[in-house]
């Protein structure tokens, strides 16, 4: 499985209806195990992003159509970054020669 993290920000829409967010944060749990994937952290964050979640998933397209699906409801903007872990790091930084 391939990590990434995904940094959200409410819309208006969404902050409008911020209390319903944990319904859709459990919504969104169930629609990327659906997928073949998982969450392995969320947080409530203060600053540029309102909300940062760990995510596994089983490949780039996955994660892209779990983040469009997101947006598409409305009620939030993402940004995907994939994530290396430490070994691979290293071996991208051994690998430069």
């Amino acid at each position: 499985m391939t990590t990434y993290i995904v940094l959200v920000t409410w819309t208006e829409q969404g902050m409008k209806s911020v209390r319903e967010s944990p319904r859709r944060l459990d919504a969104a749990k169930a629609l990327l195990q659906e997928m073949g994937g998982s969450f392995q952290g969320f947080y409530l964050t203060m600053g540029a992003y309102d909300l940062v979640a760990i995510c596994e998933a089983p490949d780039d397209a996955v994660a892209a159509r779990f983040s469009l699906t997101l947006g598409a409801q409305g009620y939030v903007k993402t940004c995907t970054l994939k994530a290396f872990p430490e070994d691979a790091y290293r071996e991208i930084i051994r690998s430069l020669g």
